[in-house]
């Protein structure tokens, strides 16, 4: 039987193929082991994917999308003038991907279509996935497999590595723009089930590439400020391509790192050279990947095991390279990670590796018999943690595989994802403004854009709620904060000038929930207010009233995360008296509004705040920190 597996992932797509005549191998495409997941709308309508999509991008980067799968919450894209579904994008780049396998098929399809998924997606996504197969052309048998599952597999088909019944492996997997860790169990009858499992949507190789970009930017701005922002904030066709072109080089420069104790990045007249080595990179992201290190020791105690109670740790996802990745696993939790020779292929290898018929295994609570030792998880818990999930038996004997270890070829980054967990100065350009956009469009689009939001929710020091209380959340404190208020207005709420009241520009046209206003110290005629809704609709309808009266001109819009929510804001100018800036969450009914009014009525003598300075200050002094 001709099984084709894909690994879809967030910035590379990786694809092995079994036909039966051969080990499985690889499948290259244009060349080389991994193709980037980008996706690009050309004029006509056509959907450009891969490399040649990051070339055109360098043309016209608004219509181009570097992470389609990241928007998998999202029904709609936007490129350029087009809008897509996201399963039409990721279609797309399944049916290179396909194109290619049935080439190398002598012109034939495969019987069946393996497709990988985080362990943590549920029907509404998987279905996207299951869309976005059909829309690629896949006539086959499709399978879905969770990636973890797949890594299991694979690491058990390595030679002198074994996962005996009742053994647990823990998989780290750091891909582009995510890491996933899962611990998974082997069952009795062969088959693997997934016992614990966590994420986090804002740590990978395209944070590590802006972690650089911004660290490379405090070495060279000072040359010229102005160019500088031009490339962080490019309007013109030239800059924005000198920005895709800087983030090519990053990224060719951290992945060097990853083999080089030192390397160069050539940088765009009038910025010297800068040189970087390894040891400025770990010292830049080291903060950042102990986040990592923590989730998989919290995720070893939801599955109720110890670090020394593992078969072992697999790294997976080319982002694993990184050797402070291994290292710091090591010494934090004191076991040796297993470094996979491919780890960007290792899920795509191990999917070929579990049941053709994806037999599952009877959820069940872990005990002696399944975990054996004094790591066994005990009933009452496993149940706590969900465990007992699907699992799947091996297809195929372990066996040797072949496939060139080619490095990726370095895809263009250019994504909207905000530089986040890394330490930088408290500056201008240093976090989520990496991903703004300038919007010349009508009022609805950028309601739409304000609700574009990506990822998980993050920890942070301050108390967090779910979304689902926030929806029922009606008591206030002295200050009139509602606890998703406060979470809301981090230090803000705890150090600010803040009571339940606001003025008449900032007051909703009818009473819609717990409003505080705070004090903007810094910005002349400035006003603060935070409102929590009744619903996600009323909160739109607040951020609408602001934005309209500024017309439907140029707007600069960008993604947020802090305090353990994720979301976007929207600032526009009249270019003359008024600035507003509008912050939303992306799933909870929360809404802030920032507003400048410079002129004589309000009393302020000072300069207007444009957009972009409106924005600048939010993220200096407004919105809430990790």
């Amino acid at each position: 039987m001709r099984v084709l597996s894909v690994d879809l992932g967030t910035s590379t797509t990786v694809a092995v193929l079994a036909d039966g005549t051969a080990p499985p191998r690889v499948v290259d495409v244009d060349g080389a082991a991994t193709m980037p997941s980008a996706v690009f709308a050309e004029d006509d309508g056509a959907i450009v994917v891969g490399r040649d999509a990051e070339r055109k991008a360098r043309l016209d980067p608004t219509r181009f999308e570097p992470n389609p799968k990241r928007r998998i919450d999202e029904q709609r894209v936007t490129l350029g003038g087009d809008v897509i579904s996201v399963s039409e994008a990721l279609g797309a780049v399944l049916r290179r991907v396909l194109e290619e396998a049935s080439r190398q098929l002598g012109g034939g399809q495969p019987d069946e279509v393996r497709l990988t998924h985080p362990a943590q997606w549920g029907q509404d996504r998987c279905a996207v996935l299951r869309a976005a197969a059909r829309d690629a052309g896949v006539v086959g048998r499709l399978r879905l497999v969770p990636e973890p599952v797949a890594a299991a597999a694979h690491f058990a088909s390595l030679p002198g590595r074994t996962l005996a019944p009742g053994q647990a492996l823990a998989v780290y997997d750091l891909g582009a723009g995510t890491v996933d860790v899962a611990v998974v169990a082997a069952d009795p009858d062969g088959g693997f089930r997934v016992l614990a499992e966590d994420g986090l949507a804002d740590l990978g190789g395209i944070d590590v590439d802006e972690a650089l970009l911004m660290h490379i930017g405090r070495q060279v701005s000072h040359t010229d400020p102005r160019r500088w922002q031009g490339v962080l904030r490019p309007t013109s066709v030239t800059e924005r391509r000198a920005r895709r072109m800087l983030r090519d080089d990053v990224k060719a420069a951290k992945e060097a790192l990853s083999r080089h104790e030192r390397t160069q990045v050539l940088m765009l007249e009038p910025f010297a050279d800068v040189q970087l080595t390894r040891a400025e990179l770990e010292a830049l992201v080291r903060p950042a990947m102990l986040r990592g290190v923590e989730l998989m020791a919290r995720t070893l105690r939801a599955a109720g095991l110890s670090p020394g109670g593992l078969a072992g740790i697999a790294l997976v996802g080319g982002s694993s390279r990184l050797p402070l990745v291994g290292s710091m696993i090591s010494e934090k939790l004191g076991v040796v990670p297993v470094s996979m020779d491919q780890p960007e292929a290792a899920v795509a290898f191990g999917a070929l590796r579990v049941a053709a018929d994806h037999r599952s295994v009877p959820p069940r609570r872990p005990s002696a018999a399944t975990i054996s030792g004094p790591h066994a998880v005990p009933a009452a818990r496993a149940e706590q943690h969900g465990m007992g999930q699907v699992g799947y038996a091996p297809a195929m004997p372990p066996g040797p595989h072949t496939g060139r270890a080619t490095r990726p070829a370095v895809p263009g980054s250019g994504s909207s994802h905000p530089l986040v967990g890394f330490p930088a100065p408290r500056q201008p350009s240093t976090r989520s403004r990496v991903g703004r956009r300038l919007l010349l469009s009508g009022l609805a689009a950028v309601l739409v854009a304000a609700a574009i939001v990506g990822g998980v929710l993050l920890g942070g020091s301050a108390t967090t709620y779910a979304a689902a209380e926030c929806e029922r959340q009606t008591e206030t404190d002295a200050r009139g904060f509602t606890g998703c208020l406060r979470q809301l207005a981090g230090s803000i709420a705890e150090h600010g000038d803040c009571a339940p009241r606001v003025s008449r520009e900032l007051a909703p046209a009818s009473r819609l929930g717990p409003i505080v206003g705070c004090a903007t110290p810094g910005l002349p005629g400035g006003q603060l207010a935070y409102m929590h809704s009744e619903s996600d609709a009323d909160a739109r309808d607040y951020a609408e009233a602001h934005l309209t009266a500024l017309g439907t001109g140029l707007r600069v819009s960008a993604r947020w995360r802090g305090n353990g929510l994720d979301g976007s804001y929207l600032a526009a100018d009249d270019g003359d008296q008024r600035a507003v800036l509008v912050f939303m969450v992306s799933d909870r009914p929360l809404v802030g509004v920032l507003r400048q009014d410079t002129s004589g009525n309000a009393g302020a003598d000072g300069e207007l705040r444009r957009a972009n300075a409106l924005a600048d200050y939010f993220e200096e002094r407004i919105q809430p920190g990790e």
